[in-house]
This record gives structure tokens, C-alpha cells and sequence, in this order.
């Protein structure tokens, strides 16, 4: 069988960590974290706090993702560290629900926003989010190359809106409006954190295309790790610029503190300025979300863990991409984005995901102990205490889901283990 070939350099790696961190978050979650948090200092924290929680997150696993370099990400490293079943859970809840929903979702937000320019009905909406899907598709097929390209140039894209509204909001006359009625609790400060954390989430994906990095027990840890703190500036800044322009009461009622920043900054056409900097935004995470997202399938294909396993594990006969993995994907995205069910579902297995990113934290710690064989040119460094704040924040995202949402973390239990009888009928097979 043929193995694929390393296409993906550096520059197109770090535009995938960094293409999917940022996404519509940076835009919406201004209002969430700061009216959770209470004061601009508080809320400020708390963008640093949860970028310091996923950087954390990620220097501990990126440990493992150079000492087990290999397409699949996390599904091929919890297989490792504990076990076949358990990676194939992973697997299987990414597979089937987790990545394809959030395909769909970026879609049709993709869409949502092109209606603020183009008026549209509800099936003409569905109908562009399928559109931008099959282009997509199509160009991840021709070549990853290609998929790296459009991530970078979306990448890039994506930062210019950003840039001008913290360029001119820095040098533009106006002083911090950091005064509020509003106090500090332990609570809301807590909620503000979680709020920043889903505005960080999408980072682990680049691992899924380790075996198509160059040099990935060196490049990949850098590319992780380098993403996640330019991300931490940039979000840092971004607020601050928004409570340098915008008073206290108006981030925190706003629906789009982003879009209320570019009008205060540059009139009336800033929103159209920043909608589109979001609709490009959501194009590039649309894109790295479809490349990641077809390699789990396509690793787990090549074991023969999933049905129809020798069509999922082929690469396509001239362009060397795994075609048929990344139609899976996306033909279940056009499922989800048909019946409206990718918000439900990413909701559900929220839960789920932390209990396996935990997993892959602590799995540095027991890699050491267990697997010393497992060697990578790269080490967590301040081993333990790094993974330990990263084990610490991980176990807070769970806790506060379980008291938030009991009924979504039962469903997705669940629905994970709906996949024990399908992996114990492959290995009968």
C-alpha cells in the first residue's frame, strides 16, 4: 500500500494551528468572557489564563506527537499509551460526529455571514455552505499541498482585519476603559476561562497530519507550540484594543464586541470590514478542520479498524491524497448541515473530547514511566509541573461540563461507546 508522501512544510502546518484557533471566536467572545468575568483587568486574565491552560495542554502532548510522529493525532497516541480500544473511541467519536459536525458547522456559518452581503433564503444558505464544502473537498483531493495553501493564504487573510484593529486601535487617541460596576468572583472568573477555552479549541488537530509533515519530531512540536502563543498575543491585544474603544456596558451587552470595535474604529463600513474578516476566518477553519479530519479516518482504515477499511486506508491512485477518507468527511458534514444537527452535536460531545484530551495530557507522565522505548527529539520542559497545569485545566472543562450539562455528557458517553460493538466486530473480522 502506498504510503503518502511529506508534503506538508512548516509555514503550512503552523497556518493549520493557527487557521483553526482563530476562528469566529476572537469576534464573538469578547462580551461572554468579559460580562462572566466582571472587570476588563479580570477578563483580560482570563484570555491569558486559557491560552496558558492550552499551551500547557499542548507542550505536554506534543511530547508524545514527537515520539509517536505518525498520521491520526491523538487517536494513535492514546492507541499506543493505553491501548487499541480506547484510541479507537477516539477515532471513532471523530470520526463519525465530532470533526464532520464541526465541518458542517463552519459551513453554514461560512454561509450565514455571505447573507449579511448577499440576502438569502434559509435553502440558498445550506445550499453556498455545500458549495464552499465541495470546493474544498475537491482541492484536498488534487493535492495536500494544495489544502496547505489555501490554509495559509486564509490564514493570512484572516489576520488583516485583526491587525488593522489593533494597529489603529493602539496608535488611535483614547485611553483603557477598565471601569465597571461589576467585581471579580472566583466563579465567573472560572466561567470567563471557559469561555476563552473554546476560543482556543482546534490546536490538536495539526498532529492528525503528522506522517505528511517533514521532519515531524522536530517540526511538530514547534509548529504547536509556536501557533498556540502567537495566538495568545494576538487575542491579549485584540481585547485590550477593545477596551481601550469600547466602554464596559456595551462589550458586555454586544452580541459582536468585534464588529461594534471595527465601527467605533472605522464607521459604519468597519462592520462589512469585519464580516468579512470573520467569513474568512471561518473559510480557513472550514479547510484545516476537512484536512485533519479525513486522516483519522483514513489511519484507522489502514488497521482495518473501521468497515469498508481497505477503501477508507487507500490513497488516491494519481494525487497520492487519501480521497476517499476526505469524502467520508464530507458527506457526513452534508448530512449534519441538511438536518441542523452539528450545534446539538458538537454541544454533546464537548464533554467526551476533554475526557480523551485529559487522557493525552497525562499520557507525557506515563509515557516516561512505562514507555521509556518511546523516544522523540523533543521534552516537555518544567517536567512535571507543565502537565500538571495542563491536567488541572483539562479536569476543570469536565467538572464544569458534567454541572452545566448532565444530559449532554450522558448522550455522549453514549454515543462514544456505540462504537465498542463496531470494534469488536472488525477484530473478529
Amino acid at each position: 500500500m502506498k504510503t503518502k508522501q511529506k508534503t506538508l512544510g512548516f509555514i503550512g502546518a503552523l497556518a493549520i494551528v493557527v487557521g483553526m484557533i482563530i476562528g469566529s471566536g476572537i469576534f464573538l467572545k469578547s462580551s461572554v468572557v468579559l460580562a462572566s468575568a466582571g472587570t476588563q483587568w479580570a477578563a483580560l486574565a482570563a484570555w491569558i489564563a486559557g491560552g496558558v491552560i492550552t499551551l500547557a495542554s499542548a507542550l505536554s502532548i506534543a511530547e508524545v506527537a514527537s515520539a509517536v510522529p505518525r498520521t491520526g493525532g491523538l487517536y494513535t497516541y492514546l492507541e499506543e499509551l493505553y491501548g487499541e480500544p480506547v484510541g479507537f473511541l477516539l477515532g471513532w467519536v471523530q470520526t463519525i460526529i465530532s470533526y464532520p459536525a464541526s465541518v458542517a458547522a463552519q459551513a453554514i456559518a461560512f454561509a450565514t455571514y455571505a447573507n449579511i452581503f448577499v440576502p438569502m433564503e434559509g435553502w440558498q444558505q445550506t445550499c453556498l455552505g455545500i458549495s464552499v464544502l465541495a470546493f474544498l473537498l475537491l482541492m484536498n483531493i488534487l493535492s495536500t499541498k494544495f489544502g496547505g495553501v489555501i490554509q495559509t493564504v486564509a490564514t493570512v487573510g484572516k489576520l488583516i482585519p485583526i491587525i488593522a484593529i489593533m494597529g489603529f486601535g493602539i496608535l488611535g487617541a483614547g485611553s483603557l476603559h477598565f471601569s465597571s460596576t461589576e467585581t471579580a468572583t472566583v466563579t465567573g472568573f472560572g466561567a470567563a476561562i471557559l469561555g476563552t477555552l473554546w476560543a482556543y479549541d482546534g490546536w490538536i488537530g495539526v498532529t492528525n497530519m503528522a506522517g505528511e509533515l517533514k521532519d515531524p519530531g522536530k517540526s511538530l512540536p514547534r509548529v504547536i507550540c509556536g501557533g498556540i502563543v502567537f495566538v495568545i498575543a494576538v487575542y491579549a491585544i485584540f481585547n485590550l484594543v477593545i477596551f481601550k474603544v469600547l466602554p464596559y456596558e456595551t462589550i458586555a451587552t454586544s452580541a459582536t464586541p468585534g464588529a461594534e470595535a471595527a465601527v467605533a474604529l472605522f464607521g459604519e463600513r468597519g462592520a462589512a470590514f469585519i464580516t468579512a474578516g470573520i467569513m474568512i476566518s471561518v473559510f480557513g477553519s472550514l479547510n484545516g478542520y476537512l484536512m485533519t479530519a479525513a486522516r483519522v479516518p483514513f489511519a484507522m482504515g489502514q488497521k482495518k479498524q473501521l468497515p469498508f477499511a481497505r477503501i477508507l486506508g487507500a490513497l488516491h491512485s494519481k494525487f497520492e491524497t487519501p480521497a476517499n477518507a476526505l469524502m467520508l468527511e464530507s458527506l457526513l458534514a452534508v448530512v449534519y448541515t441538511l438536518t441542523g444537527s452539528f450545534n446539538m452535536l458538537t454541544d454533546i460531545l464537548v464533554f467526551v473530547l476533554w475526557i480523551f484530551f485529559t487522557m493525552g495530557v497525562v499520557g507525557v507522565i506515563l509515557m516516561r514511566k512505562k514507555h521509556p522505548h518511546l523516544q522523540g527529539s523533543y521534552k516537555v520542559p518544567l517536567y512535571p509541573i507543565v502537565p500538571i497545569v495542563g491536567i488541572a485545566g483539562s479536569v476543570y472543562i469536565i467538572i464544569s461540563t458534567v454541572v452545566s450539562t448532565p444530559a449532554y455528557s450522558l448522550i455522549g458517553i453514549g454515543l462514544t461507546l456505540i462504537g465498542l460493538p463496531v470494534y469488536w466486530y472488525q477484530k473478529k473480522q
